[in-house]
C-alpha cells in the first residue's frame, strides 16, 4: 500500500506545471495590480510577468511590482513604450528583479526571452533592435526544453494588429517569431487585444493586456 501511494504522489508531481501570470499596459493602476498581486497568491504562480507600459510615461512608479514580491512571487518584466531606459534600471535595481529586455534566462526547463519598448512613442525600438535583441536573447535560452519569448509590441500580420488602427504590428517581433520558433510568445500593447489568442506557424501567441492570464507551461 505504501509503495502505491508513494507511486502516486509521483506521478502528481511529474504532472505540476509552471505556471505563470502574465499581464501588461496596467499603467500605474494601483487598483488593478493589486487584484492581480491576490490573484498571483490565490493561484499560487510561480512567476509574474509583467509585458510593458506598466507606468504612464515612466511617472509613479510605486505599488507596481512591490505588491507580488509581498506576497511571495517571483517577477519578471520588461519595458513598454511607456518606460524608458533609467525608469527599467530603477525597477530592476529597487526591486532585484529581473529585466528581460534583451537577455534570457533559464528556470527548470523554460527559458525566458524578451524584447521590451515599442514601435510607438514615446520610447521607440527599430525592426532590427527588435529582431536583433530577440535573436542574441534566445541564444541565451536556446537548448530549454520551452521556450517562450516576452515581447510588449504584437507581431506584424497576426490578428490584433487588425484590431487597432493606431497601433501596428512589429515587423522585427514577426521575424523573429518566423525564425526563432518560440513555443509561446507572451505580448501586450493592443488594449482592445486583451485575451485574444492565435496560433502563428507553431507558435501560440498570447495578447494579455490589463485583463491578465495564467498560462501552464
Amino acid at each position: 500500500m505504501k509503495k502505491v501511494e508513494h507511486e502516486n504522489k509521483a506521478e502528481k508531481t511529474a504532472e505540476k506545471k509552471f505556471k505563470i501570470l502574465a499581464i501588461s499596459d496596467t499603467h500605474n493602476d494601483v487598483s488593478t495590480i493589486l487584484k492581480m498581486a491576490e490573484k498571483a497568491e490565490k493561484e499560487d504562480v510561480d512567476l509574474v510577468l509583467l509585458c510593458g507600459d506598466i507606468t504612464y510615461f515612466s511617472k509613479e512608479t510605486s505599488n507596481i511590482i512591490g505588491p507580488f514580491l509581498q506576497r511571495g512571487r517571483k517577477v519578471m518584466f520588461i519595458p513598454g513604450n511607456h518606460e524608458d531606459d533609467a525608469t527599467a534600471d530603477f525597477l530592476s535595481e529597487l526591486y532585484n528583479v529581473r529585466n528581460l529586455h534583451g537577455d534570457g534566462v533559464v528556470y527548470g526547463d523554460i527559458g525566458f526571452f524578451g524584447c521590451g519598448k515599442g514601435n510607438i512613442p514615446i520610447n521607440m525600438i527599430s525592426d532590427k533592435e527588435s529582431y536583433d535583441l530577440l535573436r542574441a536573447a534566445y541564444d541565451k535560452i536556446k537548448h530549454a526544453k520551452k521556450r517562450i519569448m516576452v515581447t510588449h509590441v504584437h507581431p506584424a500580420g497576426s490578428k490584433m494588429e487588425f484590431m487597432s488602427k493606431i497601433v501596428p504590428g512589429s515587423v522585427g517581433v514577426r521575424k523573429a517569431l518566423d525564425v526563432l520558433k518560440p513555443d509561446i510568445l507572451i505580448c501586450g500593447h493592443v488594449h482592445e487585444a486583451a485575451g485574444l489568442e492565435e496560433t502563428i506557424g507553431k507558435t501560440r501567441v498570447i495578447n494579455v493586456a490589463k485583463i491578465g492570464k495564467i498560462i501552464e507551461v
